[in-house]
Protein backbone atom coordinates (compact mmCIF):
# COMPACT_ATOMS: atom_id res chain seq x y z
CA UNK A 1 0.00 0.00 0.00
CA UNK A 2 1.39 3.61 -0.99
CA UNK A 3 1.51 6.20 1.86
CA UNK A 4 2.73 9.70 1.36
CA UNK A 5 5.58 10.74 3.48
CA UNK A 6 7.64 13.95 4.69
CA UNK A 7 11.03 15.17 5.12
CA UNK A 8 10.42 16.76 8.33
CA UNK A 9 14.06 18.22 8.05
CA UNK A 10 13.26 20.07 5.08
CA UNK A 11 9.80 20.94 5.01
CA UNK A 12 9.24 24.56 6.37
CA UNK A 13 5.63 24.10 6.39
CA UNK A 14 4.42 26.04 3.32
CA UNK A 15 1.09 25.02 3.61
CA UNK A 16 1.02 24.11 -0.34
CA UNK A 17 0.34 20.49 0.59
CA UNK A 18 -2.47 21.62 3.03
CA UNK A 19 -4.43 24.45 -0.04
CA UNK A 20 -4.36 21.16 -2.13
CA UNK A 21 -4.94 18.11 -0.12
CA UNK A 22 -6.97 19.71 3.15
CA UNK A 23 -8.10 16.61 3.89
CA UNK A 24 -4.62 14.78 3.88
CA UNK A 25 -2.50 17.90 5.26
CA UNK A 26 -2.38 20.26 7.71
CA UNK A 27 -0.16 22.79 9.50
CA UNK A 28 -0.67 22.66 13.43
CA UNK A 29 -0.51 25.45 15.90
CA UNK A 30 3.29 24.86 16.42
CA UNK A 31 3.63 25.41 12.72
CA UNK A 32 4.19 21.91 11.78
CA UNK A 33 2.90 20.16 9.06
CA UNK A 34 1.02 16.87 9.96
CA UNK A 35 -0.17 14.40 7.97
CA UNK A 36 -3.85 13.44 8.50
CA UNK A 37 -3.85 10.04 7.08
CA UNK A 38 -0.54 9.00 4.99
CA UNK A 39 -2.31 6.12 3.20
CA UNK A 40 -2.47 6.79 -0.63
CA UNK A 41 -5.65 5.47 -2.81
CA UNK A 42 -7.02 5.55 -5.74
CA UNK A 43 -9.40 7.93 -4.97
CA UNK A 44 -6.89 10.60 -3.41
CA UNK A 45 -3.75 9.80 -5.17
CA UNK A 46 -3.94 12.55 -8.04
CA UNK A 47 -4.69 14.90 -5.23
CA UNK A 48 -1.49 13.51 -3.36
CA UNK A 49 0.52 13.93 -5.91
CA UNK A 50 -0.55 17.08 -6.84
CA UNK A 51 0.51 18.24 -3.27
CA UNK A 52 3.56 16.43 -3.58
CA UNK A 53 4.19 18.46 -6.72
CA UNK A 54 3.52 22.03 -5.12
CA UNK A 55 6.29 21.31 -2.38
CA UNK A 56 9.12 23.96 -2.89
CA UNK A 57 11.59 22.52 -0.67
CA UNK A 58 10.22 18.52 -2.10
CA UNK A 59 9.34 16.79 1.12
CA UNK A 60 7.32 14.71 0.42
CA UNK A 61 6.79 11.23 -1.69
CA UNK A 62 4.91 8.88 -1.85
CA UNK A 63 6.70 5.72 -1.23
CA UNK A 64 5.05 2.05 -2.57
CA UNK A 65 4.92 -0.36 -0.23
CA UNK A 66 5.38 -3.83 -0.67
Amino acid sequence: MARVEVDYDVCEANALCEATAPDMFFVDDDDQLQVEDPTVTDENRSRVERAVASCPKSALRIADGA
